[in-house]
């Protein structure tokens, strides 16, 4: 007698029962997915390790110092002011947990190996003329003592030599002219001005209008230049 042939279907469902099926739950992620997948609870137990104890809402000097060390970045890396930045952090040296969670979500860090991997990028930020001045607006509110509504001059100094530095030619000068200088204080206005001088104006001043709307100090730079301070 002629054996009955067994249906595709039965067999497909023989094979498959076969097989084990693997179960996944929601907290399984394979080493891939653990890497590129942003996770907010371990965003915030990152936070943590930096706080004096778990239930601190803002990360302190001491800190930031241990977060520096563990991402290899000197504190006074210009990549630190981007991380502020971007956290939209209202007091220098001071992050709390909400701004954290804010820059890091954003980032999609939520480990330092995470970080370490994108810190190339975020410096090349600065390179965008869009980001590299609303970087530099955010940093005048940022670095000012907030009893105070203008920056004292040493700060705006160091704040200067971080974000202009190393691509103004003439910002030497101009730290030279402050230190033998009257001013004390920056205030806001004269910090954006500084910014579009040192993008607009030629080093040898040529194209310096005495009749434009800068502010007295540049100004006074410029006529300090002019007589032979340089």
């Amino acid at each position: 007698m002629a054996r009955k042939r067994r249906s595709t279907t039965e067999i497909n469902t023989v094979e498959n029962a076969s097989v084990p099926k693997r179960r996944y739950t929601g907290s399984q992620r394979t080493p891939f997915e653990e890497m590129v997948v942003f996770n907010s609870k371990k965003c915030l137990t990152w936070f943590n390790k930096y706080t004096n104890n778990h239930s601190s809402d803002t990360l302190g000097p001491e800190g930031m110092e241990l977060f520096c060390f563990d991402i290899e970045v000197d504190p006074e890396d210009v990549v630190m002011l981007y991380l502020a930045w971007k956290m939209n952090a209202k007091s220098m040296g001071y992050f709390t947990s909400a701004e954290w969670l804010k820059g890091f979500t954003e980032l999609q860090c939520d480990s330092v190996k995470k970080l370490q991997s994108k810190l190339d990028s975020l410096r090349l930020c600065f390179n965008d003329p869009l980001t590299f001045k609303s970087i530099y607006r955010y940093a005048y509110d940022f670095a000012r003592d907030k009893d105070q509504r203008s920056m004292d001059v040493e700060t705006a100094k160091l704040m200067l030599n971080l974000l202009l530095g190393k691509q103004w030619t003439l910002y030497p000068l101009f730290a030279k002219f402050i230190d033998q200088s009257k001013y004390r204080v920056i205030n806001k206005d004269q910090w954006c001005n500084i910014l579009e001088f040192s993008r607009s104006i030629n080093t040898d001043l040529t194209n310096y209008d005495i009749d434009g709307a800068w502010p007295v100090m540049l100004d006074e730079f410029v006529d300090w230049l002019k007589n032979g301070n340089s």
